[in-house]
């Protein structure tokens, strides 16, 4: 009886931490959506934490005619195409990683666990070096490319930990029934993979999307910048315009707050897969 109320029991302790960490993040998120919605003239007027007296929705007026629409294409273009090839690529080394045992495939993955430790702060000048000398500068490529190389070896550690904890006997039992390794990969894997895809997909998106240092380093044109980097541009455009600022911020952020509602139930499932053994 002692040890079934001592479960029961509240953690006051907890909770209270908890709310109160709650309430550090919130705070910030609530005063750029408030922000956001308040006239120019109010911003220096009103209280920064108070609903806007008179809400209107020119800031994000603004920002959309200042051609946020080819950034935000951009940046779907550049996020889509990188974390599509990163899955591709990484599913199938994972898949040979786990059930080729030679030592070719070992050694493919202690490589790949060594691009995790590589900074890339480390490695640009390289990188903006080989970009050039492909005839890669200043478009979508420079960004989509080593956005990839970069993604791929935590991408396929994830994976590997992933389809260890798949059972030997069901791929033995689709080899009986002569499965080929094609079969195998998109009727078993990918299925029974999907909580992780799913997580390193939003993952590695959301790496793409908030990237900063290689749009800024390979890219020079205006009709080739991406959110993040037009973020920092309309600092500059709207100085004064603070509303119009944190308006661009909350558009930004809506489409991986969308991703992240869509696959929250396997994002846990999907991080903690193999590592309990």
């Amino acid at each position: 009886m002692a040890a079934t109320r001592a479960h029961t029991r509240p953690n006051v302790l907890g909770g209270a931490f908890g709310s109160l960490w709650l309430l550090i993040t919130i705070v910030p998120i609530y005063y750029i959506v408030v922000t956001s919605l308040r006239p120019r003239p109010d911003y220096y007027t009103e209280n920064p934490l108070s609903w806007p007296a008179d809400p209107t929705l020119q800031a994000y007026a603004d920002v959309l005619a200042a051609d946020f629409g080819m950034y935000f294409l951009n940046s779907v273009i550049v996020t889509t195409v990188t974390t599509a090839t990163v899955v591709f690529i990484s599913l199938l080394a994972a898949y040979v990683i786990v059930r080729n045992r030679r030592r070719a495939s070992l050694q493919l993955f202690n490589v790949l666990l060594l691009g995790i430790a590589i900074p890339l702060q480390g490695v640009i000048i390289p990188v903006y070096y080989l970009i050039v000398k492909i005839g890669l500068y200043d478009t979508l490529w420079a960004i989509i490319l080593p956005a990839v190389a970069f993604a791929i070896p935590l991408t396929v550690l994830i994976l590997v930990n992933f389809l260890r904890d798949v059972p030997n006997e069901l791929f033995e039992s689709m080899r009986l029934d002569g499965a080929t390794d094609w079969r195998m990969l998109w009727t078993l894997v990918v299925p029974l993979s999907k909580p992780a895809i799913i997580t390193v997909a939003i993952y590695d998106a959301l790496n793409v999307w908030n990237g900063f240092l290689f749009p800024l380093i390979l890219t020079q044109s205006s009709d080739k910048r991406v959110l993040p980097l037009s973020l920092w541009t309309f600092q500059g455009d709207f100085t004064t315009n603070i509303p119009a600022v944190l308006a661009a911020v909350v558009l930004s952020v809506l489409p991986m707050l969308a991703a992240y509602a869509v696959g929250r139930r396997q994002l846990v499932s999907g991080l903690t897969a193999g590592f309990t053994k």
